[in-house]
């Protein structure tokens, strides 16, 4: 016994601790160069000339191979068998393949993100899943930031499977509205005053034109549609503005718009009598 606490203290744990000091130092270069390397790709010319989409995609998965692939090698120098290893990971992989399907649904979802381009970097979507502006399209999820600022993380499996409004795409958003007036309105007049509205309004495009037209005769009032165009960042702006500017116009014309009354009846029970 005393002769292997000797030999334990004299030669397995100098070189057990030699091997565990290699090791480390090898992780902690390695992800240091990892993290180096990752810099200089995308800082070249082909890389900046890639999709956001495949920039993104494609830095977070290398990073994290490479990061496995280090890891990987700290362990064949502490001393464990190839073969284990490799036993090890078949045996890991089938378990993990079980156990995390959502997860490699997660990647192969990633990767059709990154060949059909559905969206990119800097788009805003709306989605059953999520909607908001992309910042990061990761190995496992896509990163959005709601219209109140708030980052939310959305599995690429949801995203992927989802119907996806790209509602930054088009470089033009049309903008449409329903407002009703009474039956004894001008209609002459109320399409004036609506042309009037969108065209004093500088966010809305001059061509193409607004229009207006008649969509509905409902039971106590006409519905009058309108229709402009504007560029995708201004949507919100205009969509707002045009709500105040065309009340205020109406008003300003005696344009009437219609509501729900109700008729209330009070019977005195000795009248009644």
């Amino acid at each position: 016994m005393a002769q292997w606490f000797t030999n334990f203290f004299t030669n397995t744990l100098p070189n057990f601790a030699l091997k565990l000091l290699i090791a480390g130092a090898v992780v902690a270069l390695g992800f240091l160069l990892v993290k180096y390397l990752m810099k200089l790709i995308q800082k070249t010319k082909l890389f900046q000339k890639a999709d956001p989409n495949a920039q993104s995609f494609l830095t977070n998965f290398f990073s994290a191979a490479l990061k496995i692939l280090i890891v990987l090698i700290a362990v064949i120098i502490l001393g464990v068998p190839e073969a284990s290893i490799v036993a090890l990971i078949g045996s890991c992989g089938i378990a993990i393949g079980l156990a995390l399907q959502g997860g490699l649904s997660n990647i192969a979802s990633g990767i059709i993100i990154m060949i059909c381009k559905p969206f990119k970097v800097g788009n805003f979507v709306d989605s059953s899943a999520a909607t908001g502006t992309v910042k990061d399209i990761g190995i496992y999820y896509t990163k959005l930031t709601t219209p109140d600022n708030i980052d939310v993380m959305v599995p690429n499996s949801a995203i992927c499977n989802a119907t996806v409004k790209n509602l930054s795409a088009q470089d033009l958003r049309r903008v449409d509205f329903d407002f009703n007036v009474s039956y004894d309105t001008d209609l002459d007049l109320a399409r004036k005053v609506l042309l009037a509205s969108a065209q004093v309004n500088d966010k809305v495009l001059k061509e193409p034109a607004p229009e207006v037209f008649v969509a509905s005769h409902n039971e106590s009032s006409i519905t009058l549609k309108l229709r402009l165009w504007c560029n995708s960042a201004d949507y919100w702006g205009v969509y707002f503005d045009m709500w105040e500017d065309v009340k205020k116009a109406f008003d300003k014309f005696g344009i009437h718009i219609p509501y729900n009354h109700l008729d209330v009846t009070l019977v005195n029970p000795k009248e009644e009598k």
